[in-house]
């Protein structure tokens, strides 16, 4: 028995930058950490006293003789990928809802590269991790994703990721004072808006539009710089931070129509109402997670106005995509 934890991501800025269409050309960055709820991913070789010979678990079931009849896209992918001829057995659960903005797909793939490696008894870098993930996302299911989330979930921590090149990535510890990262996790929230969005499909749209939009994402990736330099300086008021939130959704919103609803805009302004300073949907947009920058003195006055929201409390996690059971005693 095999079981990887793999964490989610927030991304605070450069979204949309670190798409192959983007970054080959202009080079991409963001800014992002990993937070402590995960997807758990348990995977072993199946015992040989069944009329099938792969069982899937997470939304659904699946009972399949072959890879090929598997639905779930990221696993016959990865099972093809990385050769898996053995029957197996894959039981996928999550902390909080997939399709969400979390970054949940590329953490399922990420987790699930993971787990088969130690069941096929190798050890994988992140790097490594990291790459194959994005390749099976990109290249073998064809989603229209990026890369962020592939390295954030992979390597865990708060970085700056850079990207350019046709494949390459560089992945930058923010050194910033403890304190200062604690500021800023005390200034944030995270709420479900509780809507239904397709990241796949906003994505492919937002890649349309990309060669008209090189002002907007040029600008959404400066902020990167900025954000860090705003960390750096080591203050006890990160307030611009938040500011610099509210600067990118706006820029965010205005890349596609896709992006926001008028639920979601009646969302945001009330909280800001109420004392968010900025915010932004996570992930392609249209739904899923909100996260808030909120001074922490008001956080109980917007957990009131917006009590039909689920609030997700949070700290960030820094260790990444781990194998956190080994065990071969159960292997026929």
């Amino acid at each position: 028995m095999i079981i990887s934890r793999t964490p989610f991501r927030i991304s605070f800025f450069g979204g949309g930058t670190d798409y192959p269409v983007w970054y080959r050309e202009h080079g991409g960055a963001v800014l992002s950490t990993t937070f402590n709820k995960y997807s758990h991913i348990s995977c072993r070789y199946l015992p040989p006293f069944f009329d099938y010979k792969y069982l899937i678990r997470y939304r659904l079931r699946e009972e399949t003789s072959t890879i090929s009849e598997i639905n779930h896209p990221s696993v016959r992918e990865c099972l093809t990928f990385m050769g898996i001829e053995r029957g197996v057995e894959i039981i996928y659960t999550g902390d909080v809802p997939a399709q969400s903005g979390i970054g949940s797909s590329s953490a399922f793939t990420v987790g699930l590269l993971n787990a088969l490696s130690a069941l096929k008894g190798q050890i994988v870098t992140k790097r490594k991790l990291a790459r194959d993930a994005i390749y099976v996302e990109q290249e073998l299911i064809r989603e229209n994703v990026g890369a962020q989330d592939q390295v954030a979930t992979s390597f865990g921590g708060f970085n700056r990721i850079n990207f350019g090149g046709n494949s390459d990535f560089y992945v930058t510890p923010i050194t910033v004072e403890k304190r200062t990262l604690e500021t800023l996790e005390s200034h944030l929230m995270l709420l479900f808006t509780g809507f239904s969005r397709n990241a796949s499909n906003i994505a492919a749209e937002q890649i349309k539009q990309t060669p008209n939009r090189k002002a907007e994402l040029t600008r959404i990736k400066e902020m990167v710089d900025e954000a860090v330099t705003i960390l750096g300086q080591g203050e006890d008021d990160i307030t611009d931070f938040g500011k610099l939130m509210h600067e990118a959704w706006k820029i965010k919103r205005s890349l596609s129509p896709l992006v926001t609803t008028p639920e979601i805009e009646c969302i945001y302004e009330k909280a800001r109402r109420e004392g968010a300073i900025g915010g932004k949907l996570l992930g392609a947009g249209g739904g899923g997670f909100m996260l808030l920058f909120v001074r922490p003195e008001a956080h109980a006055r917007i957990r009131e106005k917006l009590g039909s929201l689920v609030h997700v409390p949070f700290a960030f996690e820094e260790l990444g995509s781990q194998v956190v059971l080994y065990s071969t005693q159960d292997v026929y």
